[in-house]
């Protein structure tokens, strides 16, 4: 090829109709995708996320030839890989010599930083195209933005519910003349009640290809590709989704905070990590959704719970994150600076509910939003953890994380790190509520019901000191006045003895296991190494 354009889809970019392929010249073109090592390991990312990326790369990559489309394909063992977008660009354009490079607005501010330096380093133009698989565009949701103190997620919502139509009435109103069914979404699952799973797929000869791949290069690592069942194409992706529609839908609104410990998914779509890597158009998920309610598959609080999470918040966020990137990256209101846990990285713990979450983390590269944010991200919040700790944490182990929607969850939502820019208070709570939504408690080395001491359920007394600790930045939140009112009514001795039992069990954090109760051991993760320790053994090896 001696002119035409080439086309670089990225690896959260697998549409076929994404931007970067609008006008595709079959005759002139050349589609370039290349697996890199820069993008497998800035952070340590689970090795089933890189397995999804690379399979779903690889089929995409064969659906184009196999429809006479030019696919120049790097794979991440090739000989000469450079390991990064740039290297691997520079010497595409040796091979081909295209008269412009055709890339989509990618997803990380730190790609677009790179990306911005490429036109230079390439000697050519790059045309950076409108990422238009969202229902908001970044200039919109700026627009929106402009002038007000604070953005709240629900009015945006709103907005969103009006421009699309979903769930929308013939004058203009919300169905059942509610915006929000939330309230009537947050009931425990009973133990009678069945839940469907998600819908699974064989590996086939590309993905089992990839897996090899993984395992070699990725393993030992948090979690392993064993058990792989991740739709690769876009085809299975929708058979996903139906799968969710039929079976899952109509119980999600009521169980959607719901927890239960020896279940990973219950009533929960999984189709998020679809969504972020192009497999699923938000639009044709929102589609099924509303076409279940309006044949009366599904009731209306499970339909505007779900429509809510991806034209309402999943938007938000994105918005938020284009507008304040990179000074977002390193906000830090209340000052934490914990270290991260070793039990997150797989090391043991004795409390049941951080252990569950973050095995089946370690197995699936899933857990839901509720125990991505009243599990470990409100233990990481209580106890302090540094945000860029956590936020790197999220970032690695998720299937369907990426910057733009794990940064603003984790560092706004989760860890009110920016001073209440994103969520209008800090999401903290004690034992009582994750006694209340799961059944993880019945299990646990620590007693729920006990506020004080080495056998009480540390959230209970981690709750209060957290309070205490960021009284001067929290004191003012109207929607933490009635709490702040309840501590002040304390005595001196209660406040003692909740600072004396979270110096006590924080201080035990500070080692490779959390203070257990007197005579509790558990390790519920068998074999798996914490990072330090892998290093450790990959130094014996290359040693």
């Amino acid at each position: 090829m001696s002119g035409g354009s080439l086309r670089f889809v990225l690896g959260d970019q697998l549409d076929r109709a994404i931007a970067a392929l609008r006008g595709l010249d079959a005759k002139t073109d050349v589609v370039f995708l290349c697996e890199v090592a820069d993008e497998t390991t800035y952070v340590p990312h689970h090795p089933k996320k890189i397995a999804f990326l690379f399979s779903a790369m690889r089929h995409l990559a064969a659906e184009l030839e196999a429809d006479g489309v030019t696919v120049d394909y790097i794979r991440l063992d090739a000989r000469g890989n450079t390991g990064s977008f740039k290297g691997e660009l520079e010497r595409a354009v040796k091979r081909h010599r295209p008269e412009r490079v055709v890339v989509t607005h990618p997803g990380e501010y730190r790609v677009l930083a790179d990306m911005r330096t490429w036109s230079k380093a390439l000697g050519i133009p790059v045309e950076i195209r409108e990422d238009d698989r969202f229902f908001c565009a970044l200039e919109t949701f700026a627009a929106w933005a402009e002038g007000r103190k604070q953005l709240r997620m629900e009015l945006f919502y709103r907005d969103m519910r009006k421009q699309t139509g979903y769930l929308m009435d013939a004058f203009g109103e919300p169905v059942g003349n509610r915006w929000n069914f939330d309230a009537e979404n947050r009931k425990p699952i009973p133990r009678n009640v069945e839940t469907p799973g998600p819908r699974r797929f064989e590996p086939d000869a590309i993905t089992r290809d990839v897996l090899d791949l993984v395992r070699e290069r990725f393993e030992p690592g948090f979690g392993d590709v064993e058990g792989f069942g991740f739709a690769v194409t876009a085809a299975d992706a929708r058979k996903a989704l139906a799968h969710f529609v039929r079976h899952g839908l109509a119980r999600f609104g009521d169980y959607q905070d719901a927890m239960r410990q020896d279940e990973d998914f219950l009533f929960h779509s999984i189709l998020s990590h679809y969504m972020n890597a192009g497999l699923l158009r938000p639009r044709e998920v929102c589609d099924a959704v509303q076409k279940a309610y309006d044949k009366g598959d599904v009731p209306l609080n499970a339909a505007e719970g779900y429509i809510r999470q991806v034209i309402g918040w999943r938007e938000y966020v994105r918005g938020i994150y284009w507008m304040r990137m990179p000074d977002y990256a390193r906000e830090n209101r209340l000052g934490a600076k914990r270290d991260l846990p070793d039990f997150y990285w797989g090391t043991p713990t004795a409390m049941n509910c951080l252990a569950r979450v973050i095995d089946q983390t370690r197995r699936e590269a899933h857990s839901h939003h509720i125990q991505r944010l009243m599990i470990t991200g409100n233990f990481a919040l209580l106890i302090g953890v540094e945000p860029v700790q956590i936020c790197a944490w999220y970032l690695a182990v998720y299937a369907d994380a990426y910057d733009w929607v794990e940064l603003p969850n984790t560092l706004g939502m989760v860890m009110f790190a920016d001073g209440g820019y994103l969520g209008s208070k800090p999401y903290a709570a004690g034992g009582n509520y994750i006694n209340k939504m799961s059944d993880f408690c019945g299990s646990c080395a620590y007693d729920v019901r006990k506020k004080a001491g080495p056998q009480a359920c540390p959230f209970n007394y981690l709750y209060w000191n957290f309070l205490i600790e960021n009284r001067e930045v929290l004191r003012g939140n109207q929607r933490l006045a009635r709490v702040y009112s309840t501590l002040d009514r304390m005595s001196d001795d209660r406040k003692t003895e909740i600072r004396q039992d979270s110096l006590r069990f924080m201080a035990g954090l500070k080692t490779d296991e959390a203070y257990a109760p007197p005579q509790v051991q558990r390790d519920l993760f068998g074999s798996v190494q914490t990072p330090s320790a892998r290093k450790r053994k990959a130094a014996a090896r290359t040693g």
